[in-house]
């Protein structure tokens, strides 16, 4: 069984980045043929402009200044399994809450939705998870939720899926962690593992500054 990420059409999509542009053999040679004090004279004055550029993006400033965390856009859903009931990211307002996208269908998903609902019920409710229901069928949604453990709130997303995909997720199953200003501290792609989620609830249950962490393809 696979742990990549499978896409909401239930396969990877190809793509390749176009060649770039061929080499122009006159450049090459009038370069080549330049004399060395020119060529010093051309790199000087190429450092200079350079330099004078950060002067003037940076200013004064002689320290990086932190990306402000993105912040996770709201949604309200239907409950899966509880008709006339809703789940709402607003609900969890003023608690740093963890965001789970995946589908009874998501290979990865089998593997890594009982262990997270694992980890739901050692919490002792102390950590609050949304699962989100992507692209899925009802019934089947149903008997996995269930077959998984799973007790945190779970929404329905049916397609076009819009509020997975305003996440930007076009792949499962995916994991966000938002602190308690619904600012998204980390994400995990693929099946997220035991060690991340320690990570990512010690991340928004803290006052870090900076980016995002972003692992790569896979959860690793």
């Amino acid at each position: 069984m696979s742990d990549q990420p499978r896409t909401l059409a239930g396969h990877a999509e190809p793509g390749s980045a176009p060649p770039g542009p061929a080499g122009r053999p006159g450049m090459r040679r009038r370069l080549s043929g330049a004399s060395r004090s020119t060529r010093i004279a051309c790199i000087a004055a190429a450092l200079a402009i350079a330099a004078i550029a950060v002067i003037l993006v940076t200013g004064n400033d002689t320290g990086a200044r932190p990306r402000a965390l993105p912040a996770a856009r709201n949604f309200s859903l239907r409950a899966l399994g509880h008709p006339g009931q809703r789940v709402s990211l607003a609900a969890f307002a003023g608690r740093p809450v963890i965001i789970n996208f995946f589908a009874s269908w998501c290979a990865p998903c089998q593997r890594e939705t009982p262990a997270l609902a694992r980890f739901y019920r050692q919490s002792g409710n102390r950590v609050a998870i949304i699962g989100v229901d992507s692209n899925d069928q009802a019934r089947a949604a149903m008997r996995f939720v269930h077959a998984a453990g799973v007790r945190y709130p779970v929404g329905v997303d049916p397609l076009p899926a819009s509020t997975t995909s305003s996440y930007g997720v076009i792949a499962l199953p995916q994991t966000f962690f938002l602190n308690a200003r619904h600012r998204i501290v980390k994400r995990v792609f693929g099946a997220v593992t035991m060690k991340e989620l320690s990570a990512g609830v010690a991340l928004m249950t803290s006052r870090p500054s900076g980016a995002p962490q972003t692992p790569g393809a896979g959860g690793g």
